[in-house]
């Protein structure tokens, strides 16, 4: 494995980190809601455009030898994507970030327990989505570049940062120290490097069904979005602030795909 490789993994998990790390600098307990707000929605928005930009549409450029039918592997991954992350929401105990279940302090690290949960599960098809990048790239297919494998990556730490912070505070509102929730922050994110090293490890399996593969990472990112970050910046007053963050997220990783790419 390369350095570029290696940085390319290692980014989004650095994001996690970076949001855990709120928990040492942050006076407040709990993170201000525009604040989260605002990065969810930009999270979301640079999501979105990543599914497109750097999953479906190379997905569609290494199905080019099917014509007409090049949409098909594209088509036939996202609704595995959208299906397998259905399947764990119904399979895996865990708390969607924006419920309101389970308030009260005796709940309180159950609750942050199962969103650590919910977090770590929506993490392995951004893992999957690196790993099938890097892949892509490693074998020269799919039109895939270094800047927009590098776009990929920093989209998706963007995404982490408050993921990380979602983790480590609440815990340490909960009574732990903040060494310790720091360290269950980082702990959430090391899904992401880890699936994206089985993928890449594996390459010689997946690189034939790459396309195939790219839309499944992107259909699992999408159902995050849609299930996710889209309910939680939407939710109670200053709705906007989300949608406004939305749309700069979208732009500006569709910006960097595009120009980068």
């Amino acid at each position: 494995m390369n350095l570029e490789t290696l940085r390319g993994i290692m980014i989004p998990f650095l994001g996690t980190s970076l949001g855990s790390s709120l928990v040492f600098f942050m006076k407040e307990k709990s993170m201000n809601r525009n604040l989260q707000r605002a990065l969810t929605g930009f999270a979301s928005g640079v999501m979105m455009a990543a599914s497109i930009w750097s999953l479906i549409i190379p997905a569609v450029e290494e199905s080019k030898w099917m014509g007409s039918w090049s949409f098909v592997p594209a088509f036939v991954g996202v609704w595995a994507g959208v299906l397998f992350l259905l399947f764990l929401d119904c399979i895996v105990p865990h708390l969607h970030r924006s419920s309101n279940e389970m308030e009260g302090p005796q709940n309180n690290f159950k609750k942050t327990t199962l969103l650590m949960l919910a977090v770590v599960l929506h993490n392995i098809p951004e893992g999957m989505a690196i790993g099938a990048v890097f892949a892509g790239l490693k074998s020269g297919q799919a039109g895939i570049t270094s800047m927009g494998a590098l776009s990929l990556s920093v989209g998706i730490a963007l995404q982490n940062f408050p993921e990380g912070a979602i983790i480590s505070m609440p815990l340490h509102a909960d009574g732990i120290k903040k060494s310790k929730s720091f360290l269950l922050g980082v702990l959430s994110g090391i899904v992401e490097p880890l699936g994206a090293l089985l993928i890449i490890f594996t390459a010689g399996f997946f690189v034939p069904i790459l396309p195939y593969l790219l839309g499944f990472a992107a259909g699992a990112m999408i159902y995050v979005v849609v299930e996710e970050l889209i309910p939680e910046m939407s939710e109670g007053e200053h709705s906007n602030i989300g949608t406004v963050f939305f749309a700069a997220g979208f732009t500006v990783m569709m910006a960097l795909d595009i120009a980068l790419g």
